[in-house]
C-alpha cells in the first residue's frame, strides 16, 4: 500500500496483521497498534520525545543480567503488572483474589525444606517469624501435596540473589502441603525495601517525583496438578509505604496479620526478645498447573550493591 497520509500507516500495518494464521496474534496486535497509533497523535509525540522512548526500550534490556530484571520492574512500577494480574483473577476481577505480582527475585529450585524448618540459611539478624500458611480449594477443602516456594528479603532490605554476602537460597525453600493443605516454617520478618533505580527505571521515578519503596511482604507461590498456579504477596500492615508501593502491589485482600510478640514462649527456644507470628490461609482456583518463567537464573557476585532510596515528592 503507497502511503498518502498518516491515518494510511494505521490501515497499512493492520492490513498487513491479517496475514498472521493464529487468530489471537491477529486481534492483539491489531489492537496494539491501533492503541499505540492513536497515543502517538493523541499526544502528537515529537520526533526527540520518539527517540527518547526508543532509547528507554533499549537500555531496559541492557539493564536485564541473569540476577536483574529491568523490564518487570518497569512494568510493576506502572501498574501494569498488577493490571494483567487483577483482570486475568478474581472472577475477572469482580471478587477478591489471592493471586499478586511475581516480581523479579523468584528462581527456581528453591532448597527442599522439611515442615517446621528454617529457610534462613546464613546469619541474617532480625525478629523470628514462624509462618503457618493454609492452602484451600474453591470449596474450603485442604490441597494436600502441592508445592509451594517462599522467598522474601531480609531485614536488610536484599534478596540473597541481590547480596553476595547472604548463602545462596537465602530465606528462600520450597514445602509440600499436608493432609491439611499446610505448610509452616521459621524465617526473619522481612523489611521493606528500595528497589534499584541504577537503571531507567529509576530515571523514570525520579522524574515523576515518586520513591522507589516497596512495603514488607513474604511471596508464595504454590503448583498443583489440577489447580491454577497461585502466586500472592502477604505484606506487613506496619510498614510505613504500604499506601504507596512502588509497584502498586498491594491489595486490600493481601495485607496479612502479622502478629507480635512481647511476651510469652517462642515457638523455638532459642528466640530471644520480641517475635512475630503469621497465619494466613490461601484460595487455590481449578486450572492448570503451570509455572512462570524464572526473572532471574544466579545469583549477583562481588561487593554487595548499594540501593539508594528515592524521595517521595
Amino acid at each position: 500500500m503507497i502511503i498518502e497520509n498518516e491515518k494510511d500507516v494505521t490501515t497499512a500495518v493492520l492490513s498487513e496483521l491479517k496475514r498472521a494464521k493464529n487468530p489471537r496474534l491477529v486481534a492483539v496486535m491489531s489492537a496494539f497498534v491501533r492503541h499505540l497509533h492513536d497515543f502517538a497523535r493523541e499526544v502528537k509525540l515529537t520526533e526527540e520525545e520518539f527517540q527518547a522512548a526508543i532509547g528507554y526500550i533499549v537500555a531496559l534490556g541492557k539493564h536485564t543480567s541473569e540476577s536483574h530484571n529491568e523490564a518487570v520492574l518497569a512494568s510493576g512500577s506502572l501498574g501494569f503488572s498488577t493490571l494483567i494480574c487483577l483482570i486475568n483473577n478474581g472472577d475477572a476481577a469482580h471478587t477478591d483474589t489471592d493471586m499478586n505480582l511475581l516480581g523479579p527475585f523468584w528462581r527456581m529450585h528453591s532448597p527442599r525444606t522439611p515442615d517446621g524448618g528454617s529457610i534462613v540459611r546464613s546469619p541474617t539478624p532480625g525478629p523470628a517469624l514462624f509462618v503457618t500458611a493454609r492452602f484451600l480449594d474453591t470449596k474450603d477443602r485442604p490441597v494436600a501435596g502441592a508445592d509451594v516456594d517462599v522467598w522474601h528479603s531480609s531485614p536488610e532490605g536484599f534478596y540473597e540473589n541481590q547480596d553476595p554476602g547472604q548463602a545462596e537460597m537465602n530465606l528462600r525453600g520450597k514445602f509440600t502441603t499436608d493432609a491439611d493443605g499446610a505448610i509452616s516454617f521459621r524465617s526473619v520478618k522481612p523489611a521493606g525495601y528500595p528497589i534499584p533505580v541504577s537503571g531507567p527505571v529509576g530515571e523514570l521515578l525520579a522524574v515523576q517525583g515518586r520513591h522507589n519503596m516497596r512495603p514488607a511482604h513474604l511471596h508464595f507461590l504454590a503448583a498443583m496438578p489440577g489447580f491454577k498456579t497461585l502466586i500472592s504477596q502477604i505484606y506487613a500492615p506496619d510498614d510505613p509505604n504500604i499506601e504507596t508501593d512502588v509497584q502498586f502491589g498491594v491489595t486490600r485482600h493481601l495485607i496479612g496479620n502479622y502478629v507480635r510478640h512481647d511476651h510469652g514462649p517462642a515457638p523455638a527456644l532459642d528466640v530471644q526478645g520480641a517475635w512475630y507470628s503469621l497465619d494466613h490461609s490461601f484460595v487455590m482456583q481449578a486450572g492448570t498447573s503451570k509455572l512462570p518463567r524464572p526473572p532471574i537464573t544466579s545469583k549477583a557476585k562481588g561487593e554487595r550493591p548499594t540501593l539508594p532510596v528515592l524521595e517521595r515528592a
